[in-house]
């Protein structure tokens, strides 16, 4: 079956980075386009970035262009956010997900805090 396992997340200063990674199985990953989405408390779930199965195409949130890399590697089925100059509001559960199909991981909360 299809799993989405993200790791990675915690607790880090604003200024500071992350990187997310998101292990993919039971699907063709590398046929797959694939997002990180992200969930503040009381807010709805937003999109972060989208990159295409082949990787040569992404897209971003404008509130995260220039801080966060959005990559991946088809020969490992793993997804990765690199998250640079944290943010308080970059606060959240960060989550893998594959559209086709609508696929997602269980999270991996972000938190940004002085």
């Amino acid at each position: 079956q299809v799993q989405l396992v993200e790791s990675g997340g915690g607790l880090v200063q604003p200024g500071g980075s992350l990187r997310l990674s998101c292990a993919a199985s039971g699907f063709s990953f590398s046929m797959s386009t694939m997002s990180w989405y992200r969930q503040a408390p009381g807010k709805e779930r937003e999109l972060v970035a989208r990159i295409s199965s082949g990787g040569s195409i992404t897209n971003y949130a404008d509130s995260v262009k220039g801080r966060f890399t959005i990559s991946r590697d088809n020969a490992k089925n793993t997804l990765y956010l690199q998250m640079n100059s944290l943010k308080h509001e970059d606060t959240g559960v960060y989550y893998c997900y594959r559209t086709q199909g609508a696929y997602w991981g269980q999270g991996t909360q972000v938190t940004v805090s002085s």
